[in-house]
């Protein structure tokens, strides 16, 4: 290639977009992302090495905006958390991009969508294979890759299949666990993804790509329950378990909430295996060590879980935004009423373990006292369809923009200074919940702890008076004991230097 190619890369801030960055840049490419929040992006370890493009795919200028100059443009996005009209959303916005890059004059779409070679297929494969279809209806040439399940730290459906291995050491299962299914680990993905720029010349086509093995779901859980050190699962097959019942049930005990858990195990319905007619051999080649089997790919992901080093997650992408909502960060205006629960302390903890206590708030850490309250609001939420407080952390210790955070989301950041959250519970308004920390002329500090909610109609304003009285039972204790976990800091680095440092031996 005589000059290096500008590609765009949508889909970014989720699950394989942002690791595909990661990769691209690692070839030398030249990447441009395309977001609809660019803090969510700057967050990213590679935000320095891009070009931001905010805007929306299903906006024709915007996308336009971010089309521009691109030779070669991934398609990484999907609606199937978005109700129950997804897939006239996804096709919609496929259409929407497809003209973009016609119009700009896109050389290459490379779209990642699933495999779909069974007679019987779910609402969610056949909107994925629609895409790609809605993606070729112009001039440019859209080379479709199409996976089954991708085994990675992170992924939606290895969170499912492992939650449910490691939980339950007796499982009643629908008749599809016997379903083939042919996955294929998140690296040898990123494999084809990154070298499908590097093609000399434009190509369409649709092409199936999988791992080196086939096996049955029922297969992958006792793999996962033999590499995680647990015995072997007894799995029993019942006819009654309908999709939606199943969906329901995974809601319940795993991460998955059941709005993106009804989609994929619909999917599961149908026999996932990759067609060798369509191999992509010819103009990829498999890397030169091979593909990752289903045993090194599981072993792999758990290594990350084990070691938080979780690059990125099903989790981060924003959770759907009911109709009546408006976007994360409107003004206190913009609502009926702004209702606010605020707690001010000054204190002598430093401002460094102040800061570390707040950024380790959620997940495995707790809420800093009242943890049962949080744990029965996080069961209600589930109970009605929410994300509840399984999504946890993706790292225990530090936190960015975007990120999920048990039932809340990391809307805002200034390291050391500022941490805001927004909710993804299912409730009538929207709610916040803000530290944030300050230096005092006389050297203390000054932590500012503040739970706002801007509620929907009358249901909404009742519901604020309705949990007013837990408020203060959960916000006051919250403070107190983020700053004892702050000043328990202190004094372990305190008594770090050993007593001995303070005397002459000689």
């Amino acid at each position: 290639m005589s000059q290096v190619r500008k590609i765009l890369v949508t889909g970014a801030s989720g699950y394989v977009g942002g690791r595909l960055v990661t990769a691209l840049l690692a070839d030398g490419a030249n990447v441009r992302v395309f977001v609809r929040d660019a803090n969510k992006a700057q967050s990213h370890s590679w935000a320095n090495q891009v070009e931001i493009a905010t805007g929306n795919a299903s906006d024709f200028e915007s996308t336009k905006a971010a089309l521009t100059g691109v030779h070669t443009a991934y398609y990484l996005l999907h609606s199937i958390n978005l109700g129950p009209n997804f897939d006239e959303i996804e096709s919609a916005m496929a259409r929407n991009f497809a003209k973009a890059a016609q119009s700009c004059g896109v050389s290459q779409i490379v779209y990642l969508g699933g495999i779909n070679n069974d007679e019987k297929t779910s609402k969610h494969l056949t909107s994925r294979a629609n895409t790609g279809k809605e993606l070729a209806t112009t001039s440019v040439p859209v080379l479709e890759l199409r996976a089954g399940i991708i085994i990675g730290s992170g992924s939606a459906s290895f969170e499912m299949l492992r939650h449910l291995t490691h939980r339950l050491p007796v499982m009643t299962t629908p008749k599809w666990v016997s379903n083939k299914t042919h996955p294929i680990a998140i690296r040898d993905v990123l494999w084809y993804l990154r070298n499908c720029a590097k093609l000399e010349k434009p190509v369409g086509g649709v092409f199936d790509i999988g791992g080196p093995e086939v096996l049955t779901y029922a297969d992958m859980m006792q793999k996962f329950a033999k590499l995680s050190g647990l015995r072997k699962r007894l799995i029993i097959k019942v006819p009654v378990l309908t999709p939606k019942l199943s969906s329901l049930w995974i809601g319940f005990v795993t991460p998955v909430p059941t709005s993106l858990a009804r989609p994929l195990v619909g999917s599961l319905i149908s026999e996932v295996v990759a067609d060798p007619a369509k191999s992509i051999d010819h103009l990829i080649p498999k890397p030169t060590e091979g593909l990752i089997d289903v045993e090194g790919a599981i072993t792999l992901a758990l290594s990350h879980v084990s070691s938080n080093t979780v690059k990125t997650r099903w989790s981060d992408a924003t959770t759907q935004t009911a109709p009546w909502q408006k976007a994360q960060s409107d003004p206190a205006w913009a609502g009926e009423a702004l209702y606010k629960d605020t707690r001010v302390r000054i204190t002598d903890a430093s401002m460094e373990h102040l800061w570390e206590a707040i950024e380790e708030i959620g997940g495995d850490n707790g809420w800093y006292g009242a943890d049962f309250l949080w744990y029965l609001r996080g069961v209600m939420d589930r109970m009605i369809g929410g994300v509840g407080l399984r999504r946890g952390r993706r790292d225990p210790i530090h936190l960015r923009v975007g990120d999920s955070l048990d039932f809340w989301r990391v809307e805002s950041l200034v390291p050391g200074q500022s941490l805001k959250l927004y909710a993804e519970m299912i409730l009538p308004g929207k709610a916040w919940l803000e530290f944030r920390i300050k230096k005092l002329p006389n050297g203390q500090s000054e932590v500012t702890q503040e739970a706002s909610y801007s509620p929907r109609g009358l249901g909404g304003q009742l519901y604020w008076y309705a949990v007013l009285p837990l408020h203060t039972l959960v916000f006051p204790t919250m403070i107190r004991n983020l700053i004892r976990s702050a000043n328990r800091k202190d004094y372990a680095q305190m008594i770090k230097v050993s007593p001995v440092d303070n005397f002459d031996l000689n």
